[in-house]
Formats: structure tokens, C-alpha cells, sequence
């Protein structure tokens, strides 16, 4: 991430980053009643990650997003490597959530209102293949259940034509550690760039008060 501040990808000035919030590498996730949870991963991608985090973990049933790289084709990439586009990856987050409390259809219903399909290789003030829009089915039920959501919004007529792409799952790489929660580590960053970017205006634009 550069120092200075900028609008091209979801990158301003770095600050001292403390150490992660969520739970340890590794650890089981368990509800708040101390319950075990079998947890799901689901992969999506909607600009910029901070973004995407914030949103899906104030989902119920969501435990917790990583932000990430996807859909690409160089092994490893960083940042910097991402954010100038030559790799292919998208900034996406990979979603682990209890199956037990939100279904698979549910995130993908609130991850059509938490982005803008109706622009190309881009979110809001990001532009570029790496900010394109996508979800990343992993099996068969999980694709057919994405393509059904999509082919509803069409026929409703609510959207005039959806761009997000629709592609099988490959490595997904998590981001450095000063990415992941930064929407907690740095909240008045974080909230200066979702407001100059223009993120909740435009999705109120497109959805209105779904």
C-alpha cells in the first residue's frame, strides 16, 4: 500500500496496524454460546475488500471474511501486483458462515445488494478487471443457485443487464495482514474512502430500500 493518499483501489495513507482482531489461525470457530460451528466458505468479489469485509460480517450467521486474491493467473500475487492489474485476480473476500444460520442463496441474495452489477470491470471509484465483480461457485448446486439469482433479478427488471462474472473457484490468496480487518484497525480511514468513493450512495441508487 502507498503512503500517499489515493482513490485508485481501496488503498489511503497507512497507519500503525495493530495485531489481527479476529480469531487465531487455525482455531475453531464457535458461537458466542460457546457452540461448535461446522463452518462453510463462500468467495465473492465486489471492489474493494475492506468493503466487501465490513459488509458480509454484519451478516448473522457470517463468522468472518479474509480479504483476498482470486481469478488470476500469477501464483502469489501481492498488492501492489494486483492493484496495477496485470495478474488477472480480483480484491475478493472468501466469507466463512454456519450453514446452520445463513444458507449459500442468502449470501449470494446479499451480495447482489451490497455491490452495483450493472457496471463492467469496476465498483464504484475503482475501476479495473481487479475490481470487477464476480462469485465463485464451488460445486454444481452452489453455481446453479447463482445463475438462478442472477436470471431473477433480470426478469424483474430491476437491473438492465448484470455484468459480475460467474466462474468456478480457484486458489483463493489471502492479502497481507494490514488488509484484513482494516475497516476496524482504521475506522476513520476506512470511512473517508467508503464515503469519497461513493460505495453506499450508488448502492442506494441501484437498489433503493431493498
Amino acid at each position: 500500500m502507498k503512503a500517499a493518499l489515493r482513490w485508485s483501489g481501496c488503498a489511503a495513507t497507512l497507519v500503525l496496524v495493530l495485531g489481527s482482531i479476529g480469531p487465531a489461525a487455525g482455531a475453531q470457530p464457535a458461537t458466542p454460546e460457546g457452540r461448535a460451528v461446522a463452518a462453510a466458505t463462500a468467495v465473492f468479489a465486489g471492489g474493494c475488500f475492506w468493503c466487501m469485509e465490513a459488509d458480509f460480517e454484519k451478516l448473522p450467521g457470517v463468522i468472518g471474511a479474509q480479504s483476498g486474491y482470486t481469478g488470476g493467473r500469477t501464483p502469489n500475487p501481492g498488492y501492489h501486483q494486483v492493484s496495477a492489474g496485470g495478474t488477472g485476480h480480483t480484491e475478493a473476500v472468501s466469507v466463512s458462515y454456519d450453514p446452520a444460520q445463513v444458507s449459500y442463496r442468502q449470501l449470494v441474495e446479499y451480495f447482489w445488494r451490497h455491490i452495483d452489477p450493472t457496471v463492467k470491470d469496476r465498483q464504484f471509484c475503482d475501476v479495473g478487471t481487479q475490481y470487477r465483480s464476480a462469485i465463485y461457485w464451488r460445486n454444481e448446486t452452489e453455481r446453479r443457485i447463482i445463475e438462478a439469482s442472477r436470471d431473477a433479478l433480470l426478469r424483474s427488471g430491476k437491473l438492465p443487464q448484470v455484468f459480475t462474472e460467474i466462474a468456478a473457484a480457484s486458489t483463493f490468496y489471502p492479502a497481507e495482514e494490514y488488509h484484513q480487518d482494516y475497516y476496524r484497525k482504521n475506522p476513520i480511514r476506512y470511512a473517508y474512502y467508503r464515503h469519497r468513493c461513493g460505495r453506499d450512495a450508488r448502492v442506494a441508487e441501484v437498489w433503493g430500500d431493498q
